[in-house]
């Protein structure tokens, strides 16, 4: 048997990870008591008794960690930023080539994906590798995400019932071109200059969905959408990153087609002249706990999907099922004294008159009483402020 450390296991990325190896056999997991998880030393000690350490940590304490490691025994899978572009270090995303495939199961230091970067480079490398796509290509990338990748502050903003109502829009940021993330998407992929980055956190927890797009002259002479359609299909033919043609729903692509899962879907779409590249996955999944336990299982010798949910998601939206929603969230509600029944934002699926009936009916009153003031004082006074109640009328604005 296997163990293994999570350091920094109660953070989102953690609380997934240990979620995903919760039964397996083959590994066992070391854990410190509440009271020392922060202690230095208690620490070292258990990164330096365990096989494989993964560090769930920011980057400057996940760069401490490393330097914490004595045992030359020990391997490290690190989920921050801090190494994915360190010599010495494997970058873990083992269906971008067959390079890749081959290091990571010798590897002693391996480097997670950063989520944003996982899409992006998923679409460009295999491009420039085949000579499809210039490097030195001047890229354009649009990234929209669930609220859980900014970590247990920016999930307690978004569920905060008095929450700001500019939450309620999807927010752009990164706006100085500056995102942590911008190195590992030129080097990764080949590039010489870096992309131009708009990232995009909107109103669900979880889910992802990169776009890059193009026009057919910035491809090198004699290619088309049919050359990179080829190249996806013959690349990506797992379960795991799998390309898939005409998934969109409707003409529409949601960026939570494949929240609570831990598969990642390539496509193309667009015409011969404008061509949209898209890869949709989890934030959490691919995008971070799921390629770590991917990494994990490559590292001691299995079946690289053991321990992932890989199943497809269609079925699990249309009917509700629970990796619309993953014990993540669960629990951050239980600790609210909600169910996830009873928070609003459960189920996007579900209509508005079920989802806000009570505040629909506070609004009435609201309304009610508008009216009643403007009678007498010729002026609109509402002053309900109930934040879905804000989302489905605008008495809060008159």
């Amino acid at each position: 048997m296997f163990k293994l450390f999570i350091d920094g296991r109660e953070g989102t990325t953690g609380l997934r990870i240990t979620e995903r190896l919760a039964g397996r056999s083959d590994v066992s997991l070391l854990t410190l008591p509440e009271e020392l998880r922060k202690d230095s030393a208690a620490r070292a000690e258990m990164l330096n008794a365990a096989d494989v350490a993964i560090l769930c940590l920011p980057d400057a304490a996940a760069i401490e960690a490393v330097g914490m490691v004595k045992n030359p025994s020990t391997r490290i899978i690190d989920a921050s930023t801090a190494h994915r572009t360190a010599k010495g270090w494997t970058y873990g995303f083992p269906e971008l080539s067959p390079e890749l495939r081959a290091a990571l199961p010798s590897a002693m230091r391996v480097a997670v994906p950063g989520c944003h970067a996982s899409g992006f480079i998923a679409l460009v490398r295999p491009l420039v590798d085949a000579g499809i796509l210039p490097s030195d290509a001047l890229l354009t990338c649009h990234s929209l995400t669930g609220y859980s990748g900014g970590g247990k502050k920016m999930i307690a903003a978004y569920e905060n019932g008095e929450r700001d109502p500019l939450l309620y829009a999807p927010r752009q940021y990164g706006i100085s071109q500056g995102h942590k993330h911008l190195p590992e998407m030129k080097a990764l992929t080949g590039l010489s200059t870096l992309p131009l980055f708009s990232p995009i956190v909107s109103d669900f927890y979880s889910g992802m969905e990169v776009t890059v797009p193009l026009h057919r002259a910035q491809l090198n002479a004699g290619f088309g959408i049919e050359d990179i359609r080829r190249v996806y299909a013959e690349l990506y033919s797992g379960e795991i990153v799998r390309y898939t043609e005409e998934n969109d729903e409707g003409g529409f692509l949601s960026a939570g087609r494949l929240s609570g899962l831990d598969s990642m879907e390539i496509s193309v779409f667009g015409c011969d002249e404008r061509i949209l590249l898209t890869a949709r996955y989890d934030n959490l999944g691919k995008g971070a706990s799921g390629a770590a336990v991917e990494c994990l299982n490559i590292l001691l010798g299995v079946d690289a999907k053991t321990g992932l949910v890989l199943a497809s998601p269609t079925g699990a939206l249309k009917e509700g099922k629970e990796n619309r929603y993953d014990s993540d969230r669960r629990r951050s509600l239980r600790g609210k004294g909600l169910s996830r029944k009873r928070d609003p934002l459960w189920d996007q699926t579900q209509p508005l008159k079920a989802r806000y009936r009570a505040d629909r009916e506070r609004h009435a009153r609201c309304r009610r009483r508008r009216l009643y003031e403007k009678s007498r004082q010729g002026s609109a006074a509402c002053r309900h402020q109930a934040p879905s109640c804000r989302r489905i009328c605008k008495c809060h604005r008159l």
